[in-house]
């Protein structure tokens, strides 16, 4: 893809570095002439590297790769914004992987909706020891959607999405709610 760039040159082409013997020998011009452009399109790659890096900037076979590196949650089927905006905010999810904001962003990057998640664990503190627990005995966690919403997604994959982000140890279900 990259590789393929009519008329890219070297910015520092062979021919000129060589010693000046070779400055009129045809065939050795034409012999670094093609390493020339066997390099160009590294160069070029390697002189916009702050661009790759990017996922707004990237080239589109590059974002999808890119994502494998910060591990952003993709199908492989994302509208090119969509995967932009998911490998942009892959690392910043991390950090809130397995909270409930966490799988609301998740839900809301891969899909585009605002599910309502409910959960069983809690905290509190307390200046006496042995106060009592928050949360619920059993570990579950509910994501709700409205019935226009569940039109909009394909179940299946909202469910491996969900199942990828949770905490392993919380059973969790997605409930669809009638309208």
């Amino acid at each position: 893809m990259r590789g393929a760039v009519d008329g890219l040159g070297n910015p520092f082409p062979l021919g000129e570095q060589l010693p000046s013997v070779y400055a009129d020998d045809d065939f050795a011009q034409r012999f670094v002439g093609g390493l020339d452009d066997l390099f160009a399109p590294l160069l070029s790659v390697l002189d916009n590297i702050a661009a790759y890096l990017r996922p707004e900037l990237a080239p589109p076979d590059f974002v999808s790769w890119l994502g494998g590196w910060v591990g952003a949650e993709l199908s492989g089927d994302e509208s090119d914004p969509d995967l932009r905006a998911a490998v942009s905010g892959a690392a910043a999810m991390h950090r809130h992987r397995g909270t409930v904001h966490g799988l609301a962003e998740a839900v809301r990057l891969g899909f585009g909706i605002e599910p309502r998640i409910t959960e069983s664990g809690g905290m509190s503190w307390s200046a006496r020891p042995l106060g009592p627990l928050p949360g619920e005995p059993e570990p579950r966690l509910e994501v709700r959607l409205t019935a226009a919403q569940a039109r909009s997604v394909d179940l299946a994959r909202l469910q491996a999405l969900v199942a990828s982000v949770r905490p392993a140890h919380v059973p969790c279900s997605i409930v669809v709610e009638k309208s």
